[in-house]
């Protein structure tokens, strides 16, 4: 009985989790878009904000025979700076209150499925509790780039303030 609920399950969070489109054959030839364009349609560039494409400029290299990431100019810049980050909280804690959380370049659809990859995902850690909601949000923080992080992120905003709560 046992094997056949984790087989339901796991066929059921399947069908949740991945959107109706990605089973249709309508699939544009040059593939579907990254976070960071697709981003582009549901935020708007904000002055002062840090860009999704910008993050997005990173890619893995072959390097003494292994791979490692290569981060642009662009973003070797923003290391160890107070930036501003637009995006939609991915909460971390069982809690309306977060301290720790991600910020992504596109809404989660699913609890159990990441919104993007790492090159669109930051994870935050604030001064003061901020409440989850599905609205974007903008966060100020010192960024960090993390070029060898055992968790598989790419980038880290630390001691955030939520700047905006409505970003539309």
């Amino acid at each position: 009985m046992r094997d056949f609920t984790s087989v339901f399950l796991a066929t059921l969070f399947a069908y949740v989790c991945v959107p109706a489109a990605a089973f249709t054959p309508n699939v544009p030839e040059h593939g579907l878009p990254s976070a960071a364009d697709y981003s582009a349609t549901l935020l708007p560039e904000l002055q002062g904000v840090v860009s999704w494409k910008t993050l997005a400029q990173v890619e893995p290299i072959k390097r003494d025979g292994k791979m490692i990431l290569s981060f642009s100019s662009q973003i070797l810049a923003l290391d160890s700076q107070l930036v501003r980050i637009n995006g939609f909280m991915v909460p971390l804690d069982m809690t309306d209150q977060q301290k720790h959380f991600l910020i992504s370049a596109v809404p989660s659809s699913c609890p159990f499925c990441m919104p993007a990859g790492p090159e669109a995902i930051v994870e935050v850690t604030t001064k003061a509790p901020i409440k989850f909601g599905f609205e974007p949000i903008i966060m100020a923080g010192k960024f960090a780039v993390l070029k060898n992080d055992q968790s598989g992120l790419l980038y880290r905003l630390s001691d955030a303030e939520l700047i905006n709560t409505s970003v539309k």
